[in-house]
């Protein structure tokens, strides 16, 4: 079942080009923005954690980008 929601979501992503993807990081940016000025709290959260948290995230995508053939 998830397997094939995340096969229709690849076959989707496949028409998006450079442009897109980067309209989608934009939106992102901007949203959260609004989420930490409806939240402010969240700027108290250790810079180390944002740290781990960011590593974590990119890890995936720099080694499918860097090192798969």
């Amino acid at each position: 079942m998830i397997k094939r929601i995340f096969e229709k979501l690849n076959n989707k992503i496949k028409t998006l080009n450079v442009i897109d993807i980067g309209l989608v990081k934009w939106s992102v940016l901007f949203a959260t923005i609004i989420i930490v000025k409806l939240f402010p709290q969240i700027l108290k959260i250790d810079y180390r954690i944002l740290i781990i948290l960011m590593v974590v995230c990119s890890a995936r995508p720099f080694c499918k980008i860097w090192f798969k053939k």
